[in-house]
């Protein structure tokens, strides 16, 4: 895109965004980004703004409903699980925090908490929604078992002078789609 083209996508997007401007957007200092930057930073600003509030489960064409569990056998449960977390995938959703759980945990997870939350349906390529499968404030031993870095757990026992739970190895470990 020449030079030109970005200045008139930036006077576009301006436009645009001048319904929505309000003292959060004047915390960013748009003079010390590139006319590009900028017109991504805008372009962001205006898909979420324009974004509606829907369950995420009804970002899903057709709506994504998973079996009840108790109906499932565990393999059943491991093939629905996958294929609910490439699902989510698709839209731009990744887990993270997932591997202390069991596949009948995640996939409670995802029904009871992920699918019926009403979030933000924003439609572009390069934003993800990570969800944490593993709430740091409600469950800190958890963290601090099998996710914190040493560093996080050295800062950890220095701020609250308790000893540190001792690292485990993760019980269920998968890979996930991952955002590069």
């Amino acid at each position: 895109m020449s030079d030109l083209d970005l200045l008139m996508q930036n006077a576009q997007l301006r436009d645009e965004m001048e319904p929505f401007l309000d003292e959060s957007v004047f915390l960013v200092d748009l003079d010390k980004m590139s006319v590009r930057h900028e017109n991504e930073f805008l372009t962001s600003l205006l898909a979420w703004e324009k974004a509606p509030v829907l369950p995420i489960s009804q970002w899903f064409e057709p709506e994504l409903i998973l079996p009840n569990h108790g109906t499932l056998s565990d393999t059943e449960v491991k093939h629905q699980l996958h294929q609910a977390i490439g699902r989510l995938y698709e839209k731009n959703i990744l887990l993270v925090h997932t591997d202390h759980l069991s596949d009948r945990q995640l996939y409670c997870l995802i029904a009871r908490d992920i699918l019926p939350a009403q979030e933000k349906k924003v439609l572009l390529s390069s934003k993800f929604l990570k969800w944490q499968c593993l709430d740091i404030v409600e469950d800190e031993e958890s963290w601090l078992r099998f996710y914190a870095s040493a560093e996080e757990r050295k800062n950890w026992a220095d701020e609250t002078g308790l000893a540190v739970p001792p690292r485990e190895h993760i019980p269920f470990p998968r890979k996930l789609p991952q955002h590069s």
